[in-house]
């Protein structure tokens, strides 16, 4: 095969690649300066197509719409080219009949040409395929990216709502503008009613696989605070809370809550801002972004502190998930998931405990102890007091109290030895 076309090739080519007639005896004599001119253009519009497949894979890392666009125009225009190519080929070059030796030489070549084209065809629904599922894949990403603005916005809305955004004020010129959510003792005593909230909403589901796995829950209740007089049979749930909130306080005066500490120190307003920033994430969604975070590493602590090994094995049949929170993962198990929820709700409280100036301190009721009603409430309405002076006993702690500067947020308690009103 020669390495360069004849001039009056040449010229047909650059003629918008149109070849004007000719007498059947001069096409004839040159048909194969022509099939191989006409290959050589094939081969240079591959390679002109390759490159610009190239390009198109290159403007999506770092992803540059622009870069896209234009590539993907010049890959479209390689493409009609390769197209036109073609049907020129098939108009010129019929399957002719076999009538000489020089003439079956030729329908050979011209039938190796066609296989050639059949492969450049298979190619170029291969390149286009590929641009139709890079198509696809940039309108996912500009939807995500929309929804990550949308999310952007509605954040900083939200802080601008809670005054962490100075911009809008120092603008306006109110240095000292209203806030819809601040470091307040009502704002603390919500908290401390969610995470009651999620120590009970967590013990059912506790309670109710004990019981699937065959526990006795009145043995289980006096093995976890023996010698508590329940007034009703139902109240033993509180035993299973009381030991839920012993486990979850533990080290809660402390600022790291009682999980190694990172390299910098919290301020106030850093608390303050990661208990807004977690109040607004699904907790999975925080450990699995971070699963070595501070609260990561509590979630994983205190979940092997609740579940007792022996608990787990009944009620998995194996220890399987335990192993791997103890490697350092975080399971999407329904279980987990739940106690996900109790342990955001512990930690948004000791985030907001720690943004107050000065901190504010819990305390805990031992078992035994007289009741008061400046420290403590009964988890159990209508009680019923004992005639004589003799003041009713703390049978459990369900929930701590908490000092807010002077003011007091009572603990939360099981008195034994009172009646219930019907």
């Amino acid at each position: 095969m020669q390495s360069a076309a004849p001039k009056d090739t040449q010229q047909r080519e650059n003629n918008s690649q149109k070849v004007h007639p000719q007498p059947m005896e001069e096409a004839a004599r040159h048909k194969p300066e022509a099939v191989e001119a006409l290959i050589s253009k094939i081969f240079q519009n591959i390679s002109s197509l390759k490159c610009a497949y190239i390009e198109l894979q290159t403007a999506h890392t770092p992803y540059d719409p622009e870069k896209i666009q234009a590539a993907d125009k010049l890959v479209i225009s390689e493409l009609k080219t390769l197209s036109e190519l073609k049907h020129f080929y098939r108009e010129h070059n019929p399957k002719p009949t076999c009538a000489s030796p020089q003439d079956s030489r030729l329908a050979a070549e011209i039938q190796e040409q066609q296989s050639l084209l059949k492969t450049y065809e298979v190619m170029v629904k291969k390149f286009q395929s590929e641009i139709h599922n890079k198509d696809t894949e940039i309108v996912q990403l500009q939807q995500l990216i929309q929804e990550a603005n949308q999310r952007k916005v509605k954040l900083e809305k939200n802080l601008k709502l809670r005054g962490l955004s100075t911009k809008d004020s120092e603008a306006s010129g109110d240095e000292n503008g209203p806030s819809s959510l601040e470091v307040t003792p009502d704002l603390f005593k919500a908290a401390v009613g969610s995470a009651y909230k999620a120590i009970h909403d967590f013990s059912k589901p506790l309670m109710n696989m004990m019981k699937a796995a065959g526990w006795d829950l009145d043995s289980a209740a006096n093995s976890i605070e023996p010698s508590v007089t329940y007034t009703k049979r139902a109240h033993k749930k509180y035993a299973f809370e009381s030991h839920i909130c012993q486990i979850m306080f533990i080290g809660f005066q402390e600022e790291n809550f009682s999980v190694t500490p990172e390299d910098s120190e919290m301020t106030k307003d850093g608390f303050f801002q990661e208990y807004l920033a977690l109040k607004e994430t699904d907790p999975l969604d925080s450990v699995g972004q971070r699963p070595d975070s501070l609260f990561g590493k509590f979630c994983r602590s205190k979940y092997l502190l609740v579940a007792h090994p022996k608990m787990e094995a009944s009620f998995f049949g194996n220890l399987d998930q335990r192993n791997y929170i103890m490697e350092g993962g975080h399971p999407r198990t329904v279980f987990y998931q739940a106690f996900l929820k109790l342990a955001r709700a512990i930690w948004l409280l000791h985030r907001l405990a720690h943004s107050f100036d000065p901190t504010v301190k819990i305390f805990q009721v031992k078992k035994g102890t007289e009741f008061s009603d400046v420290y403590m409430e009964s988890v159990v309405e209508n009680i019923v007091m004992d005639e004589t002076d003799q003041k009713p006993k703390v049978g459990l702690m369900v929930m701590p109290g908490f000092w807010i500067g002077g003011s007091v947020l009572q603990s939360r308690v099981y008195l034994t030895g009172v009646q219930v009103a019907e």
